[in-house]
Order: structure tokens, then sequence, then C-alpha cells
């Protein structure tokens, strides 16, 4: 019966453990006691939802106990990476929407319309959001991270994998447990839990708490204070009722708040401008630093050969505060009738943050936010029935699974002060590259152009006659007045295409966005199942699941702009000066009706899993799967995504499709994400020796892309066509690489080999080891949503491993747990991560790429007679390996990358090139000491 449970458990797609199997138990410990822990006391999971030993779990998961997570330094699942090497989690200006990646594959960015690739649980409950994820996690038993398409085990579904969170449950043994740690940077962090019964052996209770506090590790040069800074507190509270053997009830409540100032940006070398010439890009200094500078722009660049440094520079008055908020309630019943067991998880929960952000990174008032707000509130409801018949030679289960959520969303980014006439700097720059006149911009002028060799220029016949009006006109030469500066005569031009200005108003300087936002209804319901059977007990199992999901999405939207200039200077001959002035979309008005018929968004969708395994002998398992996986599609919740308001191309064009100069609920849609995944493996689990090895597939179709534009995100569906496109899916030009629909093929293809080893070679030392290697690549011809032709701007993509998907990765940690004498220990321990070079940036611009680095962790201890006082000190990123998470282009600060200076001149890709790039740098070097006790 016990072997037909354990082999019950096989799973969706398989994969290797990636983490020591050996539950770390007390150092003074007897040597037989760990040993018998080493044969037969493996960490128990749940990831299909049976209790089985995680040797016996053919199915993609890694499981990390609660002490590998202490002893590495772990708060929250980003650091979950330095003990599972197909795992990476990584923020950039707003931790709300943190992404996690498994095997390369992850949803970019941090628009809230996207869910999560890998979806996160945390007592069962579906968490609709990776960045919740990223706050204090309290006491924990386990995490488990499991790899490829979920679907049906879970109530959520998830396209690449999923991370369930298992916290410490109630005890009806009365003990507690408190910490204190105090480290660099000014940290503090305070922990403490209490358990025991409430109502003799029916009820009992468990209270945890844990508040952090510490500076950041950013330096804002003209204030003085510290960005990306730590202020959050959690307070779970937790019931666990069992009134008889077969029934039982737990409720957790929990709240958790952060308060902090995240998340700064620095600057990335290379700081350049590059230039195209017959032999290849060439590099001169960077022509918009000093234009920055003349504005009080404070840039702290970094010197050559070094990446960046860890200062920023602020607007003073403006902030990156980050308050947010999360809560809920859950309840989870078991009920056990013979061999058939019920359960029921019930959730309600709540998320909140309010954002603002300097959004062009320096001191120069260019771009800002005040007040961003995200809202989330989300009822779920997921019901199971599992059990053995035929001699427990069928283990089944079916699932329903129920979910409603309401999100809110808004924004307010508007330009600066300094917008207008910095507006008319950078076309300045613009017109001094292209003529091969540097000394055309002049910032000390209200146009920002030298006004007498402007007038040589337009002068010049052997320049283009449109080019030498466009240079007189904005150097204040013509009727047409000096560009996009009100003091040096844009009102001239504003009259000249008889727009009037609000009186007393500017006319770009603060305006932009009022108050633009989005609600979403979205509603979700699933069946699914799980059944293995047993073809020969003990040696063959076959697992057959499905599951049958319905999506519908609901959007409304409203608009408030105040840059009526930019809907204007549209409408005239002058349009062509509009791109940079309204860079922010000024649609205005009713929004997303009604009456749209695209504003919902209704799918269904089969996906399901099979799995063969085999045991030849006890201790090795072979296996082989194929899972079918599903993320549901949906909206765009940025108005960049919209089309810009146009009357003509509105009058010829038919509603409801791209283009049609119409801000419509259809120009925000984008379609579900699709895999087909395919895994061999084996896991040999001996006494001292575990090794297990691993081979993967998975073809995404309508992989879902999120790009930072500089501005704003934008989204579309990548896939490949079947035909060749002769390039043109590269060259830069809009619009030329479309394929028809009925040859369209994945866009997004991840492989690769996984091997994992642990060891004990003798009592109270442990040794783990991991490698991976995953080939996640874009696949060439690509194309974008129903064979739509991409942006231009993603024409680095064919062929490219994507964005922050190191090919190679290892991990490593060792534990020594000795005994002092007969009533002391100590703790040895070290950890570390080694990842090969990737591109941080989702447009893989090569300016935003990041070498290989290696991360490592340390800690050592002493304790008391059974733990019940324990001393550490550790050190978390000890050799302070200087990386970056994400790198992005500075907001309005240049375009272009190396590539595009570097191609050739027929393409549509223009060849002098000066954008300046941010990073969002990771921790630095930490480190401290922590005082444990518990009874």
């Amino acid at each position: 019966m016990r072997k037909s449970i354990l082999l019950a458990s096989v799973g969706l797609s398989v994969a290797v453990i990636s983490v020591p199997a050996f539950a770390q138990g007390a150092p003074a410990a007897a040597q037989t006691a760990a040993a018998d822990e080493v044969d037969s006391g493996e960490i128990i999971v749940t990831a299909t939802r049976r209790a089985t030993a995680l040797s016996n779990v053919p199915i993609a998961v890694s499981a990390v106990t609660a002490d590998q997570l202490q002893n590495s330094g772990a708060a929250d699942i980003r650091q979950l990476g330095q003990l599972t090497p197909s795992l990476l989690v990584s923020s950039a200006t707003n931790e709300s929407n943190g992404a996690a990646r498994i095997r390369g594959i992850g949803t970019v960015g941090e628009n809230p319309g996207l869910e999560s690739s890998v979806a996160v649980f945390i007592d069962g409950v579906y968490r609709s959001r990776t960045g919740v994820g990223l706050g204090e996690l309290g006491a924990l038993e386990r995490i488990e991270v499991l790899r490829g398409p979920q679907g049906t085990l879970f109530g959520r579904n998830a396209s690449a994998g999923l991370i369930n969170i298992v916290t410490k449950k109630p005890s009806f043994d009365l003990g507690g447990e408190a910490e204190a740690s105090y480290g660099n940077y000014d940290y503090y962090r305070l922990g403490a839990g209490v358990t025991g019964p409430i109502m003799g052996d029916k009820v009992a209770g468990r209270l945890d708490a844990v508040y952090v506090k510490r500076d950041g590790f950013l330096t804002d040069a003209t204030s003085g204070r510290s960005l990306n800074n730590r202020d959050r507190y959690l307070i779970r509270a937790q019931i666990l009722a069992e009134p008889t053997d077969d029934l039982t009830f737990r409720i957790v409540g929990d709240y958790s708040q952060k308060s902090e100032e995240c998340c700064g940006a620095v600057y990335l070398n290379p700081v350049r401008n590059l230039s195209r010439s017959a032999t290849g890009p060439v590099a001169s200094a960077n022509s918009l630093v000093p234009i920055l500078t003349a504005f009080g722009g404070n840039l702290q660049l970094p010197a050559a050969g070094e990446s960046y440094v860890r200062r920023t520079s602020i607007t003073p008055g403006f902030d990156y505060h980050q308050d947010s908020s999360d809560k809920g309630l859950s309840g989870e019943v078991t009920y056990k009738r013979g061999d058939v067991n019920l359960t029921s998880i019930t959730a309600y929960r709540e998320y909140k943050s309010n954002n603002g952000q300097d959004s062009d990174f320096n001191t120069a008032d260019i771009l800002r936010r005040t007040d961003q707000d995200r809202s989330f509130k989300t009822f779920t409801q997921e019901l199971r029935l599992q059990g053995t018949s035929f001699a427990d030679r069928l283990d089944w289960l079916v699932g329903g699974y129920y979910a409603h959520e309401r999100l809110f969303v808004d924004d307010d980014i508007k330009y600066g002060n300094d917008y207008e006439r910095y507006a008319n700097c950078v076309l300045a720059d613009s017109f001094a590259r292209a003529l091969g006149q540097p000394s055309l911009v002049n910032t000390a002028d209200s146009s920002c152009f030298n006004r007498p060799l402007a007038g040589v220029l337009a002068a010049n016949v052997a320049i283009p006659a449109g080019t030498r009006a466009q240079v007189a006109g904005l150097a204040g030469l013509a009727p047409l007045g000096a560009g996009f500066n009100a003091a040096g005569g844009f009102a001239n031009i504003a009259a000249a295409i008889g727009y009037v200005p609000p009186v007393g108003s500017n006319l770009l300087n603060g305006t932009g966005v009022v108050n633009n936002n989005f609600t979403q209804t979205s509603r979700n319901y699933a069946l699914f199942t799980h059944n293995v059977i047993q073809i020969f007990p003990d040696v063959v199992s076959l697992t057959l699941g499905a599951r049958y999901t319905n999506e519908r999405k609901t959007l409304t939207g409203s608009f408030n702009t105040n840059n009526n200039f930019c809907a204007a200077l549209r409408a005239t001959a002058l349009a062509g000066l509009a791109s940079l002035p309204c860079v922010i979309n000024n649609s205005s008005g009713a929004g997303i009706l009604a009456s749209d018929p695209d504003r919902i968004k209704g799918e269904s969708q089969w996906s399901g899993t099979a799995v063969l395994s085999i045991k030849p002998f006890e201790r090795l398992l072979t296996y082989a799967s194929y899972s079918k996986g599903y993320k549901a599609g949906g909206f765009n919740l940025d108005t960049s995504a919209l089309d810009t308001p146009n009357a003509t191309t509105a009058a010829a064009t038919a509603v409801r499709l791209p283009a049609n100069g119409r801000p419509e609920a259809a120009d925000l849609r984008f379609e579900p994400e699709k895999v087909d995944a395919f895994e061999l493996g084996a896991k040999l689990n001996l006494r001292d020796f575990k090794l297990n090895a691993a081979l993967f597939y998975q073809r995404f179709t309508n992989f879902q892309l999120n790009t930072f534009n500089g501005v704003n995100f934008e989204v579309t569906n990548i896939q490949a066509c079947r035909d060749s496109l002769n390039g043109t899916d590269r060259d830069g030009i809009a619009g030329n690489s479309a394929c028809v629909t009925n040859r369209l093929k994945p866009g997004v293809v991840s492989k690769g080999v996984e091997l994992e080893a642990q060891l004990f070679p003798a009592p109270f030392l442990s040794f783990s080891l991991g490698g991976t290697y995953t080939d996640t690549a874009y696949a060439n011809n690509l194309t974008g949503t129903a064979g739509r032709a991409l942006a231009p701007t993603l024409f680095q993509l064919p062929g490219q491993q994507l964005s922050n998907a190191s090919k190679y990765t290892t991990t490593a940690a060792a534990s020594y747990q000795p005994p002092i004498g007969t009533d002391m220990s100590a703790l040895v321990y070290v950890d570390m991560r080694y990842q090969s070079s990737i591109n941080t940036g989702s447009d893989l611009d090569t300016e935003k790429f990041q070498q290989g680095f290696t991360v490592v962790n340390a800690r050592l201890g002493l304790y008391g007679k059974g733990k019940r006082w324990g001393l550490e000190l550790w050190s978390q990123n000890i050799f302070n390996e200087k990386y970056q998470q994400v790198a992005a282009d500075g907001p309005l600060q240049g375009g272009g990358t190396i590539n595009t200076a570097a191609a050739p001149a027929a393409s549509g890709l223009a060849g002098s090139v000066n954008q300046l790039f941010i990073t969002f740098p990771a921790e630095p070097r930490t480190f401290g000491v922590t005082l444990r006790t518990k009874f």
C-alpha cells in the first residue's frame, strides 16, 4: 500500500530534484540517526497532492526545507535561485510585479495585465502576481518548485512552472521561537512565533510575526539619502482544528505591509554615441550627457571598465515611494471517509500598492509620476476528491476550481518642468548628428540651436529642402518659431497649426496623463483530474491527467489627459515632429465603453499530461512524459498600446483592427500562451549518494512578450513563420514581416539537460551539486499576434536566447553540523550559484549584456543543547559580486543600439544612435549576526 501511494505521485512533467533530499536535522544527533535519515527519512512533499517521499516523485519538483532556506539566508523567493538552478527571480522598477523564470521562461516586465508564467501558491492559495513572494514569508515548512506546465494538480494553471510555499502549521505541543538579526546597511530583522493547544487535542493555534528594516544600498547624489531600502512587516495567525480523526480545519489569516523607497536605477556602461561607417560603428562621446547636465541632470556615470556605480540622482520633490499591503483569509477543510479524501480550500485576498517614480532616473525634471495605483481583490475556491480503487491499482483525483478577481490600475505619468527645453535640445541633437554638425546644439539658447550655424545650414542647397526648413523653423529663423519651448517662440508653431493653448498653461511641461485607469474583472473556472494506473504494481505506472479551463475577462477604462497640443499637431503637415513631444499617449475621453465588443475576452482550453514511470529496481526511477500547458490571454493595461487617434485613418479603416486610428479594446488584446513539453528522466537514490538526470524540450506558441519602450509597456505574442521571411524580421522596417495564419509555428523553444547530485560522505556532512544547460531561444522568421509583423524595435530577437535566460547554471551547497561535546553543536554552511552570461533587456540590446557571475553565501553557527539558543555569523554575496537584474532604455534619453548602427544603410534602422541605458542592480554584499532562541 505504501509503495503504491508513492508511485501514485507520478506527475505532470518530469525533471530532476534540485536540492539535497536530506532534511538537515539536529547537528548533535547520533551517527546512527543521521544514517537512518539519509536512508529513509527524506523530505515529504505534497506537490502531487499526496504526501510522498521526494525521491519517489517523478515530476519536475525541487523541495527546499526550512533549514536550507534559513542557512542560505532566504527571506523571499528571489533567493531561492541559490538552491534551485532552474529558477531565477528578478525585479525592476516595482517589486509588486517581480518576474519568476523557470528554465528561462517567465513573464517579462511589470504589466499587471499579465499573469505570471510561473504561478505562486501559499498554503494552497493562488497568488495572482509573483511580486507577493518578494516580501517576508515568515515561518516556513518548505518551498516546492514545480517545473514545466502545471494544471492537473493545482487550482490555477501555469505554462512554465509553479512555486508552492508551505508555511509552518500549528502544533498541539506548546512551543515558540524568536530571532534577532543585525547587519550592515543598519539592517534589523526581528521574528517570533508561538504555537500550542487552544482546546486540548482538538484545537491548536499559531502566531508568527516578522519586522524588517534596512537602509538602501543606492545613494541619491542629490539629497544624500539611500534608496532600495527595506521597511516591512508580516503578521500571520492560524487555527488548526481536528474535531474527529477524519475531519480537519485550518484557518489562516495574514497581513503584510511595505513602506519603502524602491526601485532606483543607475546608468549602465557603455555611455556613447555610435555612427555608421563603411568599416562598422564608430564610437564618440555621448551627445545627450551634456544636454542632461545643462538641465541639472547630475548623472552618476560609471567609469570606463565599470558596469555601474551604486549612485543615482533624483529630482528634488520626487521619490520612488512604494507603499503596499497584502492581506487575506483562507480556510482549508479536509474530510476523510474510508479511502476517499475531500479537500476544500476557500480564500479571499486583497493586494494594494501605491507608487511614485522620478521616471527619468536623474535630477533633470523630464518625466515623473506621483500616484500609480494597483489593486487586486481575489476570491478562489478549490475542491478536490481523491482516493484509490481496484485494490490500489488506480490512484485517482478529480477537482474543480473557481476564481473571481477584480483588478484596478491607474497612472498619472507626466512631462516634467524641463521637458519643453529638453525636447528642443533632443531635436537639435538629432539634426546635429544627422548633418555631422555637433556644434549645432547650444543649450544656452532658448531654442537649443546654434542659430548662426543653423542659418548657414538652412542656406546650404546641398541639404534637402525639407531638412533645411525644419532646422530654420526649430532654430527660430522662420515664422514657425523655436522648437518646443514656449519661451523660445513655441506659440508661433501653435498658431501656425491653429492651436490655441489654454490661458496660463504650459504647452508640454506638466502635461500628460492626469488619470488613466483600467478595471478588469476576471472569472475563471476549471475541472481537472490526475490519475495513476499501476500497470505492474511497484514497477510500471501510467499517469493520465486532463484539465478544462474557461476564462472570461471584462475590461473597462477611462482616460484623462491634458496634452491637447499633440492631437492638433498630428493633424497638420508638421506631424513628423510629434514623436518626441507626444511620446505619452494622449488618448482621452470615455475610454473603453460597454459598447466595445472587444472589451470581453473569453477562452476555453483543454490541457493535460501523460507520464510513464518505470522502476527497474527499487532505487532507480525512470520516466517519460508529455504535457500540454496553457496560460490565459488578456489585455495590456497600458494606454501606450492604444492607437493614436487619427480621424483620417479612422474614416478609411474598419473598426476592431490594429492601426485603424481608433483607440479601442482590440488594441489591447493578446492571445493565450500555450506549450507542448516533453521530458525524459532518471533518479538514482542510494544510501549516501543521489543522482538525478533529465532531458526536456518545450515549444511555446503565442509566447507573451512584454517589453518596455522607454516610457510604457508593450505586449505582443511571439510566433514564427514556417516560410522564410528573407530577413524582414531583422531589418527594422515596420510592417513587412507578416505571415499568413495557417503557416505559423511556435516562436520560442526551451530545451536542455539537468543533472543533480547529493552526497553524504560522513556523519553530519552533506553536499549538493546541480548543473543545468538550458537553451531557451526565439525561433527564426519571427512574427507577432495572428501573424502580424513585429514592431521594428524587436529586430534583434530572431534566433537569440531570451532575456535573463542563462545557458549554464551551477549551484552547490555544503553543510557540516558536528556536535561539540555532549550539549552543543556547530554549523558551517556555504552555497554558491554560477550563471553564464545573459541579456537583461527584453529587446536584447547588446548593451544590456551581463557577463557570467557567481554569488556565494556563508553562515557559521554555534548552538546550545537542543538548539534552545544559537548564535550565527552570516554573509550573503560574500564577494560583493556586482551584477544587474534588468536593464532598460533610459526613458526619453536617446535611441538605438550598436546593432542599429551596424545594420546596412538600406535597412529601416537609423545609423546614428545615442541611447543611454539604465539598470536595476542586484544587492551588494551584506553581513551580520543572528541570535536565536526557542522553547
